[in-house]
């Protein structure tokens, strides 16, 4: 009986030992402490890994990158984007002085760069002596609205209506199409309405 009961001691204490000798079950995942999704709690790399792109990660930000899975900080509103100072390369239409055959070319009246400045969303942009007012969305998309500034012509400071749209397509490129509307009088009381379009490539 003793005999049975020694037996019966030593098969449970080797049950025992070779249980807690049992290797520990691996945890999959990615064991690089340099990636992106490293588990501190693997203890077998599975291949896992993904490397950290830096970048926006915020979609309401016109800089975002949606391949990035870490933010930098360098989020940028499209309103931030627009802002300073951007060099100008327009195409404008001519216009031909009806009586006198005088043609004049806005690209000679437009100064080679212009200065947008803003405040509580709206984007003031001198060109020139000249300041119209617009705003921006979230994408970029630009819009002037019709106003009345005054623009030298060639022949003297006159009353121009300007209106348009463009769009910043990076941080520093875009573009903007602007139509300028007004009236000259060659024979008194007899006003001749007349527009030209522009469309203007912006760079920084």
């Amino acid at each position: 009986m003793k005999k049975n009961k020694l037996s019966f001691l030593l098969l449970s204490a080797l049950i025992f030992m070779i249980s807690s000798c049992k290797k520990e079950e691996s945890i999959l995942g990615c064991t690089d402490s340099t990636m992106f999704n490293y588990n501190p709690e693997a203890t077998e790399d599975d291949g896992s890994c993904i490397s950290i792109i830096l970048g926006c990660t915020n979609a309401t930000m016109f800089n975002y990158n949606p391949n990035a899975n870490t933010d930098d900080g360098s989020c940028l509103s499209a309103f931030d984007v627009a802002l300073g100072e951007w060099d100008i390369n327009p195409d404008c239409e001519e216009y031909t002085i009806p009586v006198i055959g005088t043609t004049i070319s806005l690209n000679d009246q437009l100064p080679e760069s212009i200065e947008v400045m803003g405040s509580n969303d709206i984007l003031f942009i001198e060109i020139g002596e000249t300041e119209v007012n617009g705003t921006i969305d979230n994408f970029g998309v630009i819009i002037v609205p019709s106003q009345i500034v005054s623009i030298d012509m060639g022949f003297g400071p006159m009353d121009i209506e300007v209106e348009g749209d463009g769009i910043v397509l990076t941080e520093s490129t875009g573009n903007i199409d602007l139509t300028y509307s007004f009236e000259i009088e060659m024979i008194p009381n007899f006003p001749i309405s007349e527009s030209l379009d522009c469309s203007i490539s912006l760079s920084k």
